[in-house]
């Protein structure tokens, strides 16, 4: 006896994605963070020892932060980029770690050059008078 045979309701394997897997996914978000957040380590670092010396007679003073919030806005766009690609791949949870990178980034980034223009505009600089003795800072 043949019984007729209904085709499938839903099927699916028809056209869908492949997704990463969870295991792969969150080693990856995990491992990107720790690698991003290494990067932003030796940055600070950089600039912290642009500004150290051990000589107490010496007063050095700190590089401007321009070119290292530069360096740590390529590492937030390339947190930006690893989330698109982890986005093409269903990795969801890399997308979510990646933008929180990101996001943090940015916020690193923009107070760090606030702070850099209150710094600029708070202090004089230090032979400013002799430079120019008609600066407002200068009594007369």
């Amino acid at each position: 006896m043949n019984l007729p045979v209904a085709p499938p309701a839903f099927d699916a394997t028809a056209g869908a994605r492949s997704r990463a897997g969870r295991g792969v996914d969150i080693a990856a978000g995990c491992g990107l963070v720790f690698l991003e957040l290494i990067a932003l380590v030796l940055i600070a670092g950089a600039w912290f020892m642009s500004g150290f010396t051990l000589d107490p007679q010496d007063d050095v003073e700190a590089d401007p932060l321009g070119v290292y919030l530069g360096v740590a806005g390529g590492v937030g766009v390339l947190a930006v980029v690893a989330a698109a690609f982890a986005a093409r791949a269903g990795a969801m949870v890399t997308v979510v770690s990646q933008g929180v990178m990101a996001a943090l980034i940015a916020a690193l980034v923009f107070g760090g050059a606030v702070l850099q223009n209150h710094e600029d505009n708070r202090e004089p600089p230090r032979n400013a008078c002799a430079d120019s003795p008609s600066a407002p800072w200068c009594n007369g």
